[in-house]
């Protein structure tokens, strides 16, 4: 993409790029699943994403044993884990997290075990390189197919309302061409994969629900869109 002169590829944290997308500096920006609920107006590149059909390795939350989950350390890389992991725990965890359970901002760290935290969530390479030491592994995608059956869709392309699909998708889906070709390079041994099937999309969808059941966001599913301008639903 960076080789396309109708394209300026903007590299920046994806808080910063929600932020430039709601201010409409981007026509389309990768960024967490659940931007796309958080505010009115978006349109969806249909077909492309980061998900996981089962464990993810890169998102982990590392618990400590035997006792209650009453203070959770949350690294905010990716607003999407941070939302699936309050799911899980009001969910699937429930009967183990105490009344007066309180969630920290922390800073990316390899050593959660040496966190005063009872419950640790770290998201990218931090995720992957986590030395757990005595702590139980929670992988949040292996946690979500257990408690929904479906897969999970950390991550879409997420263009804002005014955005030519014509003009805008044909490069992401080059993009991806190219990188089919280049195999995997993310560190997540094959567990992450790009293309969002109809079964991705039911995760999703199951997702956005839940985050809406829980006060986490309150906008409708937006449209998937193609270059051909046909959204599916």
């Amino acid at each position: 993409m960076e080789s396309d002169q109708t394209v300026c590829l903007v590299k920046a944290p994806p808080t910063e790029l929600i932020a430039q997308l709601r201010d409409g500096k981007l026509d389309v920006a990768l960024v967490s699943s659940i931007e796309a609920i958080r505010a009115p107006g978006y349109q969806i590149a249909a077909g492309l994403g980061i998900a996981c059909k089962h464990e993810i390795r890169s998102v982990r939350a590392f618990r400590r044993r035997n006792v209650p989950i009453r203070l959770v350390g949350i690294d905010q890389s990716s607003a999407t884990s941070v939302a699936l992991l309050r799911l899980l725990l009001a969910h699937r965890y429930h009967s183990e997290v105490a009344a007066d359970v309180r969630f920290e901002t922390i800073a990316p760290t390899c050593k959660p075990a040496e966190l005063p935290h009872d419950l640790v969530l770290m998201i990218g390479d931090h995720g992957l390189n986590a030395d757990a030491g005595d702590r139980a592994i929670l992988d949040l995608g292996t946690e979500w197919r257990r408690w929904t059956g479906l897969p999970f869709v950390f991550a879409a392309w997420v263009l804002r309302a005014d955005a030519d699909p014509n003009l805008v998708l044909p490069p992401l889906h080059a993009a991806r061409a190219r990188g089919r070709l280049l195999g995997p390079v993310d560190g997540t041994h094959d567990a992450a994969h790009y293309d969002i099937d109809e079964e991705d999309l039911h995760g999703l969808r199951r997702f956005w629900a839940e985050c809406r059941a829980l006060g986490l966001a309150n906008e409708n599913d937006p449209p998937f869109v193609t270059t051909n301008i046909h959204a599916s639903r």
